[in-house]
């Protein structure tokens, strides 16, 4: 059994907006620092591992990638 969990990934870069649809629904957003943040729900871990097959694809570099509270 698996269950949905809320993730937040954060890069390297910018991530401009027109990226949001390609991250499987997740909230993008770019900080001031010139980093970029994805949250949301991740139902398991083959839907985590192609968003991060995605970044790599695109050649972003992960800088961190952790569960948020409920």
């Amino acid at each position: 059994m698996t269950e949905t969990r809320v993730y937040e990934l954060r890069v390297a870069g910018r991530l401009d907006d027109r990226w949001a649809g390609w991250f499987d629904g997740l909230v993008l957003d770019a900080s001031d620092d010139g980093t970029s943040r994805l949250t949301g729900p991740v139902q398991d871990q083959a839907q985590l591992h192609g968003i991060l097959a995605r970044l790599r694809d695109l050649g972003v570099p992960l800088i961190s990638c952790q569960t948020l509270d409920r």
